[in-house]
Formats: structure tokens, C-alpha cells, sequence
């Protein structure tokens, strides 16, 4: 595929609609808006910054001509993402997953167009070094039946191709909020940014440092210039489950080390390290970014999907319940400057790790008293 025809290739994301929910805006005392990237070809956000690396790799002048196979390791939306991606870009790839993997995801991942779905290794860890061992790192030695053939390696969340495909969600968000009336105080002219938070899942942190990166580009244009006056920060609400809480750990270590193993059952947010970039991202944010991590339980990310299917029958998985839940509960305690007009963004993630029979038996466990 030459450089020129890649030029044209369709992006294979889409953007997302934003919509403002009045029932949730009330239960959390502010202005709820909800991005919904569940609405993505894959079901996740995850299309945006895979399918970016994907877009990369083909308009790459290096890959110039060259038959491009992709390689993803991962049992969940990545990989998922990964097939989609390739697929609506008429290339090949394959998907390496755990032992551990969900049938229903190996099903999903093979039905929608993987070459192939091999399964290796007690853990992502384990899956990844194979893949890479047995299709990346060597792929030169190896006698393919096409030597112009090459494979590339997806990872799942630890690029920079993919965090900038991810940043695409904040130039839609930005375009998607109502703009603000100019700030009241008379000597103030500057606009300051449409949103007020932004609330996202940590897994690995790609989906994180996409809205980091995202917010540094648009941010300075919202900087009061002349003014002494300090912008308002725009605040990031960094959201895991206990039991896959890697970025809190390494917080808390005070820096990067893996958790032990992941015991949450929201198994999609379980990389048990997240990148270099993202701890990086969360101690030194970029000038008018702040962050915080907050932790909450399988029970809350379990209310999040029941209330986000109640209100909006939609069905996510339990890595993006946490954060409608953590948003709408818990917003008070990090933002003691909230009101009315307060605005707050929930990234509806999305995720295949979903079915209503699932979201059924949460909501009976919720019922008989889960916490």
C-alpha cells in the first residue's frame, strides 16, 4: 500500500456523540456529560488509539509497498480493537492471547476477522514476550513465504501512536460542549475551558495520557495571557478498582512497580503496571492539568453499569461502571468547588466484557447487599 493511497485511508474511528444527562446532572449536583466511546467500531475507546497506531504503521514510507501483518496481545477490547482496526483497513493481524482469556472475547475477537487467535501463557505478560519472541523480533530470519511481508507489534496501551489516537476525544469533546459565556469578572476576557473535569478508567493509562496529551494542546489557547489572573485548572479524575489499582500503587510506592496480581473482576482494567508515561503524567501534570487517583470497588463499578443501563440502556463493561459511578458519588470529595454549573465529562469507555445476563447478576448481588 503506497504512501499516497494511505493518505486517503478512512480512519477506522469514529467520533462519538456527547450527550448531557439531566437524571445523572441531578444525582451528582452538577452538569454530567457523557462521551460515549462504547459507540466506537469495537465497542471501546480503545478503536481511537489502536486504529491510530494501525493508520501509522500503513502511511509509514518505510512500510512503503510492504504486505503489513499486526500482531496484539491481548484478550480483551485491545486486541478486539486491534482486529477491527486492520480489518477496515484491509490488513491482516493477529491476536495472542492468555490461557486465562474469556471464551465469550476469544469468540468476539475471532468473529470479528482475526487471521488468528493463539493461545499462549498464564498471563498478558506470558502472551506478549511470546508474540514478540516468535513474530516480531525475528521476523527478518524467518523464511516467510513473503519476504517483503512485515509484522508489527501492537501493544495494548504503552504508545505513543496510540495516545495520540486517543487525544482525538478531547478535540471532539471541546467541539461538543456548549462554549461558556464570557468569564463575569470584568477585566477577564479569556474563556476558560469548556469543562470543568474529566473522568476517565485507568487500566495502562493509554486512554489517560491521550486526555493529557489532548489538554496540552489545547489548553494554552484558554490561558488568561495579559492577566495575572490564574486559568482555573481543569481537573482529571483518574479512576481504578481496587485489585487492579496499578497507578495508585505506584503512587503510592512513589514510583513504577507493578501490583502483586489483579483480584478485581474488572479484569479489562488489569494491567499490572501501568506505563512510564502515565505515573510521569500524574506527578507532573502539564501546566492547568491536575490529576487524581481514586479507587473504588467491584461493587461500585458493578452500580455504574446497572445505573448506566437503567438510564441510558447502554451496557459497558465494569472498567467504565467505575467511572460513571466514581463521577456521579464521588465527585464532591475531589472538587470541593463544585456547583450547579460545574461541568464534568464521564469518558464512557464502553468495553465487550459485557452481557446482560452479567449486568442481571450484578444487579442481584448489589441487591443481596454487595459492597
Amino acid at each position: 500500500m503506497g504512501h499516497i493511497a494511505s493518505e486517503k485511508l478512512k480512519k477506522p474511528w469514529i467520533e462519538t456523540p456527547l450527550l448531557e444527562s439531566a437524571t445523572l446532572s441531578k444525582a451528582a449536583g452538577c452538569r454530567i456529560f457523557l462521551k460515549l466511546e462504547s459507540f466506537q467500531p469495537s465497542g471501546s475507546f480503545k478503536s481511537r488509539g489502536i486504529g491510530n497506531l494501525i493508520l501509522s504503521s500503513l502511511s509509514d514510507p518505510s512500510n512503503n509497498g510492504k504486505p503489513l501483518h499486526f500482531f496484539s496481545s491481548s484478550a480483551g477490547n485491545a486486541g478486539l480493537a486491534a482486529v477491527i482496526a486492520a480489518r477496515d483497513l484491509g490488513c491482516s493481524c493477529t491476536v495472542v492471547v492468555p490461557l486465562s482469556a474469556k471464551p465469550m472475547m476469544i469468540k468476539k475477537i475471532r468473529a470479528a476477522g482475526a487471521s488468528n487467535v493463539i493461545r499462549h501463557g498464564a498471563s498478558w505478560f506470558e502472551a506478549d514476550a511470546y508474540m514478540r519472541e516468535t513474530f516480531i523480533d525475528n521476523q527478518n530470519q524467518d523464511n516467510q513465504s513473503d519476504p517483503l511481508a512485515k509484522n508489527i507489534y501492537v501493544p495494548p496501551f504503552d504508545h505513543h501512536d496510540i495516545w495520540q489516537g486517543a487525544a482525538t476525544l478531547v478535540d471532539e469533546m471541546i467541539k461538543q460542549l456548549p462554549p461558556r459565556a464570557n468569564v463575569d469578572d470584568k477585566t477577564d476576557t479569556y474563556r476558560s475551558f469548556p469543562a470543568d473535569a474529566i473522568v476517565c478508567s485507568v487500566g495502562g493509562g493509554g486512554l489517560l495520557n491521550g486526555i493529557i496529551e489532548g489538554l496540552e494542546r489545547h489548553l494554552p489557547a484558554y490561558q488568561p495571557t495579559s492577566l495575572p489572573k490564574k486559568a482555573k485548572q481543569v481537573r482529571i479524575l483518574a479512576v481504578e478498582t481496587a485489585g487492579a489499582d496499578s497507578l495508585a500503587h505506584s503512587l503510592r510506592m512513589g514510583s513504577l512497580q507493578p501490583i502483586p496480581a489483579v483480584t478485581s473482576q474488572a479484569i479489562t482494567l488489569g494491567a499490572l503496571c501501568v506505563a512510564h508515561q502515565t505515573l510521569k503524567n500524574v506527578q507532573s501534570p502539564p501546566p492547568g492539568v491536575e490529576v487524581t487517583s481514586i479507587v473504588g470497588t467491584d461493587a461500585d463499578a458493578a452500580m455504574g453499569v446497572v445505573r448506566l443501563c437503567d438510564e441510558l440502556r447502554l451496557e459497558v463493561e465494569l472498567a467504565c461502571g467505575i467511572s460513571v459511578q466514581v463521577g456521579l458519588d464521588r465527585l464532591r470529595e475531589v472538587m470541593t468547588d463544585l456547583t450547579p454549573d460545574s461541568r464534568v465529562v464521564i469518558v464512557v469507555c464502553g468495553g465487550n466484557d459485557v452481557t446482560p445476563e452479567m449486568i442481571t447478576d450484578y444487579r442481584q448481588k448489589l441487591e443481596n447487599g454487595w459492597q
